[in-house]
């Protein structure tokens, strides 16, 4: 079956070569604007200085003549960068004169004359505005989901709807995911620190998102989820309940080996995090009536992968669930007295004999018995 299956990843090879290409010719166009930046420094160097403007002695207003009213001084004729000093003027005049020569030369023609030009015309003196005052970074927790990320992003300062825009977005096909119309992009919402500019909508933070999932999934060997007759969207599937229910790096292979082997042998999945996500309870006790919740993603009353992710899981977690550990191992619960640590087997007694140790701590901590 592997072999049949479409690779989603095939047309990135395509891609690539189109980056490459486009490497290339900014590569170019770098080389020329140092070699344009070179002559304006030569041109600046080989300028002879400017006259000192004439020495204006201070008068006393009590010694000074008073003009005669009957020749008024002539009113001031404005010109164009009246405010510019003349000896920067004459400066910028002999660059501007200079780069007209120099961009000719490389071929960058009028345009180019024309966008330098201006550059070099701008006033010195004027106050440039720093980049932190320009940007603002958002950081998107991995595991989050979009009604989590759009409480961040808010926060952050992002304008706009993110539950609305993170429903589609135009250029981003999930079906090449294997997803079958899904009802939004979660999952696809990478998680990390994004830098963006003053202002800026929700619609950006989306596609800087997805533009860094196309990026890492690009890099995760799919062979082995493919050899099991997944897609790459049940592995993102996969990966969102890995990065919501580990909390030991080390252990996401291994959460991911449970999965893969209950799967295999037609058991529920039971995860916890899954019923966390139908209910919207992320950090209180799961309760009992919550495990008996009526919704497609509770993996305790329905088998199989949920119907999409419960989150938007990172890197690591993607090739985890690409890839889990080979481990025969279809239980894993907490080990009290950890962070996180859970006891993992395949043995059905020493499952409930650990369930026992992690409810008798429970108790006599009087909550959760780990130490976080």
């Amino acid at each position: 079956m592997a072999d049949d299956w479409p690779d989603p990843f095939a047309e990135d090879e395509a891609a690539r070569e189109r980056e490459r290409r486009r490497a290339e010719r900014e590569a170019r166009r770098q080389e020329r604007r140092r070699a344009l930046a070179d002559k304006v420094r030569s041109e600046r160097e080989a300028a002879p200085p400017e006259p000192s403007p004439p020495r204006t002695e201070r008068i006393d207003p009590a010694t000074e003549p008073a003009a005669s009213p009957a020749t008024p001084a002539p009113a001031a004729r404005p010109t164009l960068g009246a405010t510019v000093p003349p000896r920067l003027a004459a400066v910028r005049r002999r660059r501007i004169v200079g780069l007209v020569v120099v961009v000719a030369a490389l071929g960058l023609g009028a345009f180019g004359v024309a966008k330098l030009a201006d550059r070099l015309s701008t006033d010195d003196s004027a106050p440039a505005e720093t980049a932190a005052a320009k940007t603002f970074s958002v950081t998107i927790p991995e595991g989050f989901d979009r009604r989590q990320i759009a409480e961040v992003a808010k926060k952050a300062g992002v304008e706009g709807d993110y539950l609305r825009a993170s429903k589609r977005a135009r250029g981003f096909d999930p079906a090449r995911y294997g997803a079958e119309d899904p009802d939004s992009l979660e999952g696809f919402l990478f998680p990390a620190t994004y830098e963006l500019r003053r202002n800026s909508k929700a619609d950006a933070l989306v596609a800087r998102q997805l533009d860094a999932f196309r990026d890492r999934i690009r890099g995760i060997d799919t062979g082995y989820a493919r050899s099991k007759n997944l897609t790459a969207y049940d592995v993102v599937i996969i990966a969102s309940m890995i990065e919501r229910e580990v909390q030991v790096p080390e252990e996401r292979p291994l959460v991911a080996a449970v999965i893969y082997n209950r799967l295999s042998q037609g058991m529920p999945l039971q995860i916890d995090a899954t019923v966390r996500f139908a209910t919207g309870n992320f950090d209180q006790p799961v309760t009992e009536s919550e495990l008996a919740t009526d919704s497609p993603y509770n993996t305790y009353t329905h088998s199989g992968l949920p119907p999409g992710p419960i989150g938007n899981p990172g890197e690591d977690s993607l090739k985890a669930a690409a890839k889990p550990a080979n481990e025969n191992y279809l239980f894993y619960v907490v080990k009290p007295g950890t962070c996180g640590e859970h006891v993992f087997t395949a043995n059905e007694a020493e499952f409930n004999q650990a369930v026992e140790e992690y409810r008798q701590a429970q108790e006599e901590a009087g909550g959760s018995p780990t130490e976080c």
